[in-house]
């Protein structure tokens, strides 16, 4: 599946390394842009994307069984540019209605969702008459995602409306941008676009660098005030894959120049230079039409969306050891009976391979996902236990942390072995250290069909042991690793003896063979599924974070990073947790995130798969950080929902 444009800061037709993005301090600024007015200063934005009615429900609102759903797809084209989000189709009496994924609507057209108890109805933020009343939208769940009404918004916009097979096409009439003012704050800086209409925008950002894309034209002379500066050197780059190194922000210092306008056809992008540790917070005002740009420490604010029954989105600002952390979660409910848990792997054929946690979930008919256990990046091969329906796609190894469930709702975290003996009919026994499994050590391996329908040898000299219907049929060498490829028996396994560990010599072919396989503990025995990560953070609300007893390197232990995890509560939920930078600064420890998870009302605690993995998606879309700094990943559990009719 390609990746969607919008995922990446190169959406806007310029390369951030090519263009003007490292701004040099030089005397070719362009002229600062006017200041802010008394009243633009003092816009509190937290009232305003926190302003949200907790138990209002329109009258208008109809029952989901007096709606015909007309047709359904999961692309958007917005004047030309296409976005994998998942559109739906409804007629309402006589009305054709338009529902668009809620994330969907909040990731490419801007429109800010506000807290709200009821699933069937969603508050939003945009160019809304009164700023203290926000617009209401009607709210429709059509497996597996949540759909927002936004037919009268999309027709005050002046929005042309095609469906064609399985795209939505929208030609947005761009505003018309008509000035720009800047001005200092207590937190940093505020940019306020005066437009001649209500449009829509989307945002990204990476480390030190970030873009508003408007749908809107700016005149020339603004064009031309704020050109792009070109960089001093051609070889000059920013990382835009890796926000864990953001080193403090609080001696972070504006550039001279914090943005510059480029134009392409019907849009504007207005790039940003960001400070270290800070973020975008954009909004909408009317009375004139306004979009207000806030440069921030502290861009996420706190709210909590009922998005289904069973499931909640929150967003809160947590605190550990003294520091402000954004945290991003959904809490769901075990006892809601049409909600289910599987392990999802990003390629369907094979265990090789990765992929965006979102476009996982899209492809597996998950409504939201989390990125799960540990991967080799450069092979693409999984470092840890996945256990899908009672089937071992790949092992655990090294004691780590794992999570097991079953349909129940019934949930176990805690460290986890495979302990498998081959018993040959010589009376031999022989220990198999890894199943299905990219970790590479001294010993014998089993691969099995769920590992895929061939076998490459993943170190030198390996031996490869064909076995079909419990009885040794072949016996080969290989050489070199990465050479050749030898198939699977798919009523049988290949085993792997590496380093001489093992004598060949006991499994000649003819050789009958039985395999037995148990857990340690064997309590995870009786879960058909399993994903495993680690380190554990939490045992019955207590921290017991023992990342050396995982065999997790020195370095790995101390980093400050991304975090994800899954964790359990005493009201038998499931939370689905992921945190990035403190407000002003770096990641979180280790350490700091089983107190930020004991902070949630955590019990027990499994961290996944941190850094640039960390990745929550919801309704097909990220929720938790801009697509662009969120690297592919092998696995993560996916949530489904089967709505009972």
């Amino acid at each position: 599946m390609r990746e969607d444009n919008w995922h990446s800061l190169s959406i806007f037709s310029f390369s951030f390394v090519a263009v003007a993005m490292v701004y040099h301090v030089t005397n070719n600024f362009p002229a600062q842009p006017p200041q802010l007015n008394k009243s633009e200063i003092a816009i509190n934005s937290e009232t305003i994307l926190t302003n949200s009615p907790r138990n209002f429900r329109p009258q208008t609102l109809l029952a989901q069984s007096n709606l015909s759903e007309l047709q359904q797809g999961n692309e958007i084209s917005i004047n030309g540019r296409k976005y994998s989000v998942a559109w739906s189709q409804w007629q309402e009496g006589t009305s054709t209605r338009i529902g668009i994924s809620d994330t969907g609507v909040m990731n490419i057209l801007g429109v800010y969702l506000l807290s709200t108890r009821d699933p069937e109805i969603q508050p939003v933020v945009w160019f809304n008459n009164d700023p203290n009343q926000p617009t209401i939208l009607k709210a429709k769940f059509i497996a597996p995602y949540r759909y927002l009404d936004l037919t009268d918004i999309l027709q005050t916009a002046g929005t042309e409306i095609q469906a064609v097979g399985n795209t939505l096409n929208l030609n947005i009439p761009p505003a018309q941008i008509q000035n720009i003012r800047q001005g200092d704050q207590s937190w940093g800086k505020r940019i306020v676009i005066d437009l001649d209409r209500p449009t829509f925008w989307l945002v990204s950002q990476a480390k030190n660098e970030g873009a508003v894309l408007i749908e809107g034209i700016a005149n020339s002379q603004l064009m031309g005030t704020y050109q792009p500066l070109p960089i001093a050197s051609p070889n000059a780059s920013r990382s835009t894959t890796n926000e864990d190194d953001l080193g403090t922000g609080s001696n972070a210092k504006f550039d001279p120049q914090l943005f510059s306008l480029t134009g392409e056809k019907t849009t504007t992008k207005l790039l940003l230079n960001l400070p270290t540790a800070y973020g975008i917070r954009v909004f909408s005002l009317s009375n004139p039409p306004r979009l207000v740009v806030d440069v921030r420490p502290d861009e996420k604010v706190e709210r909590e969306i009922q998005w289904t029954p069973g499931i909640v989105w929150r967003q809160q600002i947590i605190t550990a050891k003294g520091d402000l952390f954004p945290v991003t979660s959904l809490l769901i409910d075990l006892n809601t009976s049409n909600i289910s848990f599987k392990p999802v792997t990003s390629n369907a054929n094979s265990l090789e391979g990765t992929a965006p946690i979102a476009a996982t979930a899209r492809i597996t008919g998950a409504s939201a996902a989390i990125n799960g256990g540990f991967f080799n990046r450069n092979n693409k091969l999984p470092l840890g236990a996945i256990r899908s329906n009672n089937r071992w796609l790949s092992g655990p190894i090294l004691n780590r942390g794992a999570i097991a469930w079953n349909e129940k709702g019934e949930v176990k975290i805690g460290r986890l072995r495979l302990q498998e003996t081959l018993t040959t009919n010589n009376g031999n026994q022989i220990p198999i250290g890894l199943v299905n499994s990219g970790y590479i050590q001294g010993g014998m391996a089993r691969y099995t069909r769920d590992w895929g329908s061939f076998y490459t040898p993943l170190s030198d000299n390996e031996i490869i042991i064909t076995v079909e219907n419990n009885q040794v049929i072949e016996q080969r060498q290989a050489s070199s690793a990465a050479q050749n490829q030898f198939p699977i028996p798919a009523q049988g396994y290949l085993l792997i003896i590496r380093k001489n560990a093992v004598a060949a010599s006991s499994l000649i072919p003819g050789t009958q063979v039985n395999l037995n396989s148990a857990t340690i503990p064997p309590e995870f025995n009786r879960y058909p599924q399993i994903l495993g990560a680690g380190p554990l953070l939490l045992l019955n609300g207590q921290i017991v974070l023992d990342a050396a007893a995982e065999q997790f390197s020195k370095g790995f232990q101390e980093q400050k990073a991304s975090r994800s995890a899954i964790a359990t509560t005493r009201g038998e939920k499931l939370i689905l947790v992921a945190v990035h930078n403190r407000v002003g600064g770096t990641g979180a420890t280790l350490a700091e995130f089983a107190q930020i998870l004991q902070a949630l009302g955590a019990v027990d605690a499994l961290n996944l798969d941190g850094g640039s993995s960390t990745s929550l998606a919801l309704g097909g879309q990220l929720i938790d950080r801009s697509p662009v700094t969120a690297a592919k990943v092998h696995n993560g559990i996916g949530v489904f929902i089967n709505p009972k009719f």
